[in-house]
């Protein structure tokens, strides 16, 4: 009877350390077949991690998918060959689980290179000493790498990836950057010097024209509070390196998992390039970050959340509605919340006309009204049911990962060619010192364009992640909506504001409510929905049958609905003043004369021009007050303001 073959997988993986084992993927895998051949096996399956570090099985995804495969009894393999051990993994932990997995379902392991098979009686120890050998091996491979940009560093150069804004590098050097440095120079001084947070210093830039050119580490167009906010924390722009400002740290709780942390403290080292702003200036600037560093405490109602804060936009400029809270009237005690757009009252001016504030309660009951009568349509149910559990497509994410392990591969090559070049030199050569130099510098310049690649791969398999984790939450809203009037109701008004968030991306408003009723123009959605026999991710509400629905649904009062009763002339807004906040002209006096007001001289000025202008409970108990009178200098700043915003 013919003796049946025996079995095997073949793995192979190339990362980051590659120039420490010397072997391509093709040269593993033609170590690995030879090796079959040689002793009569069968090669059932070959499995390839391109660009992937050992230093974890998460994101491995061949790896995991030749577990799997084994788990499965697919194939009836034996063994699993590699060509090292470090090839299989270089953390202790997930090399002896695997292992232990795989020889759960009767296959062993066998490293060629290293002349183990842990189907024999010494094979398990020496696997169980050399991964953790491995894994000292890769920790000192990060450290040496960290060393020598710690290194560079402290000799005040540049230590690695894309320029920061305001800069261009040239031949490893930064540069000032002519196009770019105005606006380094303009946020600076704008955040020094005027009351503008980082977010007014964006909407000054966007407001006055300025154009943030596009790089490679910066394809958004416009200036975001964000980007602002990385510019004024960065000591480069005084001249400084620092090392250290985020670190790679291990999740707490975790086995392997790392992510990125913010560090309060790190070294800056005295640079070689020119500084852009002086450190005295940066210091100022990190000061006010220090003061307008703190979170407000939440002093209302805690169990009450503003559910579709954020959700709502603002029908003239698009920016997100906020929840507002009116304090308890006199007259019934009771605490009204409203929606309303906070860039109205910003001291930036930003220019948006949209002054009404919209009640809460009926907001909600309007948008949870819309999504009742959506799930009550007959077809709705069985449309949700074939959609749970459907595929996701991550092709084109997929490629362009391909892409990135590619260039990633290439970069490691270049890095193992350089080494070779800078061993084969000859130190008998009278050009020996600046080859090598030269050689050097280039060298160097690979670790930066890995770490820059290697961000990229990280960054796009979070999103293939996410996308797939999207989908998964997909599936739970598409249950929830299943039995929407059931959970709503008994949900709180945290959970409801979860479910909205999760379900809705936006929600865009009429500038004022509609004979109808209907404050609301459209609805996008997160995930697509079945609507009238059609999947939508957009629903728009112009159409009469959606809208009488909608509104009659929100015309059904619970007991515990709380009328509104506004007295405008509690919150002063008259016809003039809702032109301008006091803010605003405050700001624009600033912005204008250099002249601090306050709310006092404005009011003055307003009622000696025949203004009307709230009443005042923060009155004196005292028989004749002392009241300080508007200088002619700030009252002429004043009339001026009021004059610009067309109150006069």
């Amino acid at each position: 009877m013919k003796k049946t073959k025996t079995k095997c997988y073949l793995y192979t993986r190339v990362s980051t350390s590659m120039q420490v084992d010397g072997y391509s993927l093709d040269a593993q895998r033609d170590k690995l077949r030879k090796y079959a051949e040689y002793e009569d096996m069968v090669v059932a399956g070959e499995y390839s991690d391109e660009g992937f570090s050992g230093k974890n099985i998460q994101g491995r995804h061949e790896f995991q998918r030749m577990l799997q495969d084994i788990q499965d009894c697919k194939d009836g393999v034996e063994y699993v060959l590699v060509f090292k051990l470090s090839r299989f993994g270089r953390n202790a932990a997930d090399v002896l689980n695997s292992l232990q997995l795989m020889q759960d379902f009767g296959v062993n392991l066998i490293c060629v290179e290293d002349g183990i098979d842990s189907s024999k009686d010494s094979g398990k120890l020496m696997i169980s000493v050399l991964s953790a050998v491995a894994e000292i091996e890769r920790e000192n491979i990060r450290t040496q790498t960290m060393a020598g940009r710690e290194q560079k560093a402290r000799e005040g150069k540049w230590n690695g990836g894309f320029a920061p804004y305001g800069y261009r590098l040239e031949k490893g050097e930064l540069l000032i950057a002519e196009d770019e440095v105005d606006v380094i120079r303009t946020i600076f001084d704008r955040y020094i010097h005027t009351n503008d947070g980082v977010s007014g210093v964006a909407k000054y830039l966007n407001r006055q024209g300025f154009v943030k050119k596009l790089r490679q580490n910066g394809t958004i167009p416009g200036f975001s509070a964000s980007f602002v906010k990385s510019i004024i924390d960065n000591p480069v722009y005084m001249g400084k390196i620092a090392y250290g400002r985020r670190r790679t740290e291990k999740k707490i709780g975790t086995r392997n998992e790392m992510h990125v942390v913010e560090q309060s403290e790190f070294p800056v080292y005295e640079g070689k390039h020119e500084a852009i702003i002086s450190e005295e200036d940066w210091n100022l600037a990190q000061e006010k970050r220090k003061v307008n560093a703190y979170r407000r405490e939440k002093v209302n109602d805690p169990t009450h959340a503003h559910i579709l804060s954020g959700i709502l936009k603002c029908p003239c400029c698009g920016k997100s509605l906020y929840g507002n809270i009116a304090k308890a009237h006199s007259k019934d005690k009771k605490t009204r919340y409203y929606y309303y757009c906070k860039n109205t009252v910003t001291p930036t001016g930003h220019e948006c006309t949209f002054r009404l504030n919209i009640e809460q309660t009926e907001m909600n009951r309007m948008v949870a009204s819309i999504i009742s009568a959506m799930v009550s349509a007959p077809r709705f149910a069985d449309a949700i049911k074939a959609k749970i559990g459907s595929a996701v497509d991550t092709n084109d994410l997929e490629k362009q990962l391909e892409a990135l392990q590619a260039q990633l591969r290439q970069t490691l090559g270049t890095k193992t060619r350089l080494e070779r070049q800078m061993d084969g030199l000859d130190v008998n050569d009278p050009y020996y010192d600046r080859k090598i130099s030269d050689l050097q510098r280039r060298y160097d310049e690979q670790y930066g364009r890995i770490d820059e690649i290697e961000a990229q791969i990280d960054d796009v398999q979070s999103q293939i992640r996410s996308i797939r984790q999207k989908k998964i939450s997909g599936d739970n809203i598409y249950r929830l909506l299943l039995a929407f009037d059931q959970v709503y109701e008994a949900a709180s008004e945290v959970e409801r504001k979860e479910f909205m968030r999760a379900f809705i991306e936006r929600i865009e408003l009429f500038p004022e409510k509609q004979p109808d009723g209907n404050w609301i123009r459209k609805i996008i959605f997160n995930f697509p929905v079945p609507v009238n026999g059609a999947e939508v991710k957009e629903l728009p509400l112009e159409n009469e049958t959606m809208v009488e629905t909608v509104v009659l649904l929100s015309q059904q009062k619970p007991d515990d609905t709380i009328e509104i009763d506004l007295d405008l002339d509690e919150l002063d807004a008259t016809a003039a003043e809702t032109k301008a906040t006091y803010e605003e002209i405050k700001a624009y006096v600033w912005e204008k004369y250099h002249l601090k007001v306050s709310n006092l001289y404005v009011s003055q000025i307003k009622r000696k021009c025949g203004l009307e202008v709230g009443q005042n409970y923060n009155l004196s108990k005292s028989e004749n007050p002392k009241v300080p009178k508007c200088p002619p200098e700030k009252e002429m700043a004043i009339m001026d303001a009021l004059k610009h915003f067309q109150m006069i």
